[in-house]
């Protein structure tokens, strides 16, 4: 059909065109399809002055045109997927109930998360499709995607597209999702085993090689030996050979990924270095020149999985402590039968234990609605706003935040910690990439083509003098420039900082938090609940005198509240913890709250709030029954400890104080911080975020300090947002840190901590460059054999690993002597 169509434009067009035409024909003939760049078998289908493979990719092209998302194609060259051609019934098993709750993550209201294994996914193309799928299809809200793990979240409208038809979607777009039992379980990603067992074939053939090969380096005129190294050299190339071709396979997947997407990364001098090594070794036993350096070849690629599999180690263990340990300052209060309350660690909670979750908390557990009226905000799940009500008796999902009065929930599943991380790390994804990987990856870049041309110039020079020797010194040149060093130094470097920071309550988000702390010029300070204590404050009432029945009323109120003023209010009023319904309970942010307990309504919240007049130079809490005034908590705060040595300590960055009170205190703010730039009170949230963004405006790297409250905004605004926690469970995703209270007043050595991370990068940078300046000037001059420079190598790695891990623990001791 094709081709006739193509004679009836052939007769249609001027003879002096036939020749070009034909070219032309050929030419297409031989195109590989543009939408997936794989060569033209079957079918060949002309669309838009374009060529196609199938029709699934002519379909996909119209969808990605329509939608205006044609730069997809301008990304990454032959950057689709071919879709599959599978009847589109195959995923409607998804939609029967049981299976549906089993692969979802989350489902409420109208909303539902799920995460696809997608293997197929490869380059930057895809991540930026598969990123912008809400442009393809009303119903999908958002869409992100974890390169690494190969995986996709995703937040549709269940009512309006099937969980079957989404799979359908996916497909249909090349992106076929692999579910299973393992990826409907939620399975934890475990150490890879193949890394081990390659790992394992290296150090066997590594140890057996050298094994085999210690006669011939003893050397010495022995008969037997002389007879049988023959057989002894053939049984090194055998042992090489696995390694070579499969040990080594990572290596080389990696360095073809990138080539074939037009990056030349880190390993593809590596792989340059193991194939010169392993021919070289093949020639001089073929020539019977030499022994070759299979033994020296196993144990390079030994020391290579070594230090992947240190890292990988490194990077599980992390995991764990950001999983655990991350949040150990937030805590649960945990309800008795008989009503008594207490405060334990998240990773305490079991199924069936009974929580109280207040406004503002996030529900940290999948629990039943015992008491309380539950109005749940799912945004930090889903991305909307929406609250969904609750009664008792119906489930809350891990990750909601209450808004309203507190809920009494019972656990009925495990907590999750990964789930929770997960939450924590979403804004993370929204984030320009890490400077130093950036770095790394251009270092890499440049380095390999130094060194491949050093190579090319040095075989040139020495073909003309000494062809023998030329061999020596290009096998020497790609060995000992293996950039192994170079790729190991930010990983290790940033895995054990992370690791000394988690263990003293300071838990940073990701390895760009850290290079971002480090560049910090500008720290802002919250007032109340940061550099004072919450609960340490002195406190006198100012009013008429309150009933013990209204007492327990507003006890019983205060409970519902996170503020620091109210949890310090609450553990002042002495009166008996009897527990009394909290309805219709309202909060205005930075003002306060009302709620009807036992029929009567009470405010609690600022003067104004409670149509009063405030004092000058006063911090208090009003209260007010059924609209008529009570009287008002004077409020005295207590500073934390060594706060003034912390300043003093501070001098390189400028301080700024933000608090939502009057300035009551600001004499005594200014004493104790004598080298503050500025104060700001009576600040309300937006208040605080429009002052990040001004420091920001005048080019200040932003540090903010809060107790993750009011402030929320202004953490989310700055350049780090550091949440301040001490015994409550006000999670607050948009925080870079969560550092534990106690710590506050220890931040300066947290800060120095981060700086110098960076410069043990940079040092272990240095270490590499000078392993390579000093072996190279060896090599090119062909005083370096190759078995000495692949003896050097891993020596390299070996050196930064080492270099890295004392220098981190002498970094953690300086500043944290007994966790380090």
């Amino acid at each position: 059909m094709i081709f006739i169509t193509k004679i009836e434009l052939f007769n249609s067009i001027n003879k002096k065109n036939c020749y070009n035409f034909v070219v032309q024909y050929f030419r297409e003939v031989s195109e590989n399809c543009f939408h997936c760049g794989q060569g033209i078998e079957k079918e060949r289908i002309l669309f838009d002055e374009k060529t196609f493979c199938c029709n699934g990719c002519k379909s996909v092209y119209e969808i990605l045109n329509t939608n205006n998302l044609s730069n997809f194609y301008e990304l990454n060259k032959g950057a689709g997927i071919r879709p599959s051609d599978e009847s589109s019934t195959q995923f409607d098993y998804l939609d029967t109930p049981e299976i549906f709750e089993k692969v979802t993550d989350f489902s409420e209201g109208n909303t539902s998360l799920v995460t696809f294994k997608i293997p197929v996914i490869h380059c930057s193309s895809c991540i930026w499709l598969l990123e912008s799928l809400h442009t393809l299809n009303d119903h999908i809200k958002y869409s992100q995607v974890n390169f690494t793990r190969k995986t996709l979240q995703v937040s549709f409208n269940h009512k309006d597209l099937k969980l079957s038809e989404l799979a359908n979607f996916l497909t249909n777009l090349g992106y076929k999702p692999v579910i299973s039992l393992e990826t409907a379980e939620k399975n934890v990603d475990h150490l890879d085993k193949s890394l081990l067992v390659k790992f394992a074939i290296a150090g066997f053939a590594f140890g057996n090689g050298m094994f085999l090969a210690f006669p011939e380096y003893v050397g010495g005129e022995d008969y037997w030996m002389e007879h049988y190294k023959g057989l002894f050299r053939v049984l090194m190339f055998l042992l090489a050979c696995p390694v070579v071709f499969y040990s080594a396979s990572d290596y080389y997947k990696s360095a073809w990924y990138g080539l074939k997407n037009k990056i030349v990364n880190i390993d593809v001098p590596i792989v340059l270095g193991i194939f010169v090594l392993f021919g070289r070794s093949i020639y001089e036993v073929a020539t019977d020149y030499g022994p070759g350096y299979f033994d020296t070849l196993c144990g390079l690629l030994f020391f290579m999985l070594m230090g992947k599999l240190f890292q990988k180690r490194t990077y599980s263990a992390l995991s764990y402590d950001r999983d655990y340990k991350s949040f150990y300052p937030i805590a649960v209060t945990k309800v008795d039968f008989d009503g008594k309350q207490e405060n334990i660690l998240l990773s305490e909670i079991k199924v069936g234990d009974r929580i109280l979750v207040r406004n503002q908390e996030i529900i940290p557990v999948d629990a039943i609605l015992i008491n309380g009226e539950g109005n749940i905000d799912n945004s930090f799940i889903t991305g909307e706003s929406e609250s969904i009500s609750k009664q008792p008796g119906d489930k809350i999902f891990a990750g909601g935040k209450q808004v309203g009065s507190s809920l009494e929930l019972e656990v009925i599943k495990d907590v999750d910690q990964s789930y929770l991380t997960q939450l924590w790390n979403k804004e993370a994804f929204k984030k320009h990439e890490t400077g130093l990987d950036t770095l790394t990856n251009n270092i890499s870049k440049y380095f390999t083509f130094i060194i491949l041309g050093i190579a090319l110039i040095s075989g040139i020079y020495w073909a003309f003098i000494d062809l023998e020797k030329m061999f020596q010194v290009i096998s020497a040149i790609l060995i000992i420039a293996c950039p192994c060093a170079l790729a190991l130094s930010a990983p290790f470097t940033f895995g054990h900082i992370m690791r000394i920071l988690g263990r003293n309550k300071f838990y940073v988000k990701d390895t760009l938090t850290i290079e971002k702390i480090a560049k910090l010029d500008t720290i802002v300070f919250d007032k109340t609940g940061t550099i004072t204590h919450r609960k340490k404050a002195n406190i006198k009432y100012d009013g008429t005198a309150i009933q013990e029945f209204d007492l327990l009323n507003i006890k019983s109120l205060l409970k519902n509240s996170n503020h620091p003023l109210s949890k310090s209010l609450y553990d002042f009023i002495e009166v008996n913890d009897d527990y009394f319904p909290v309805e219709n309970f309202q909060e205005i942010s930075g003002k306060g709250y009302l709620a009807s307990v036992r029929g009567n309504i009470y405010k609690i919240g600022s003067a104004r709030y409670n149509n009063q007049e405030p004092k000058n130079l006063e911090t208090a809490v009003y209260i007010s029954k059924n609209d008529e005034f009570l009287g008002k908590f004077i409020f005295k705060n207590e500073y934390r400890p060594k706060l003034k040595d912390l300043f003093q300590k501070l001098t390189n960055y400028k301080i700024f104080i933000l608090s939502g009170d009057n300035s009551s205190e600001e004499n005594q703010l200014k004493e104790l911080i004598p080298n503050y730039k500025g104060m700001a009170f009576n600040q309300s949230p937006e208040d605080k975020l429009n002052y990040i963004k001004d420091l920001q405006d005048q080019h200040m790297k932003v540090a903010m300090l809060g107790d993750g409250l009011n402030d929320a905004g202004a953490l989310k605004q700055s350049n780090v947002g550091i949440a301040i926690a001490d015994d409550t469970n006000s999670f607050t995703p948009s925080s870079d840190v969560i550092m534990n209270g106690e710590k506050v007043v220890t931040l300066d050595n947290y800060l120095n901590v981060c700086k110098g991370s960076i410069t043990i990068v940079k040092m272990t940078f240095i270490i590499s460059f000078l392993y390579n300046i000093v072996g190279l000037s060896y090599a090119v001059t062909g005083h370096m054999h190759p078995l000495f420079a692949a003896i050097i190598m891993p020596v390299s790695s070996i050196t930064v690993v080492t270099f890295t891990t004392v220098s981190t623990w002498i970094l953690g001791r300086k500043y944290f002597k007994k966790q380090a």
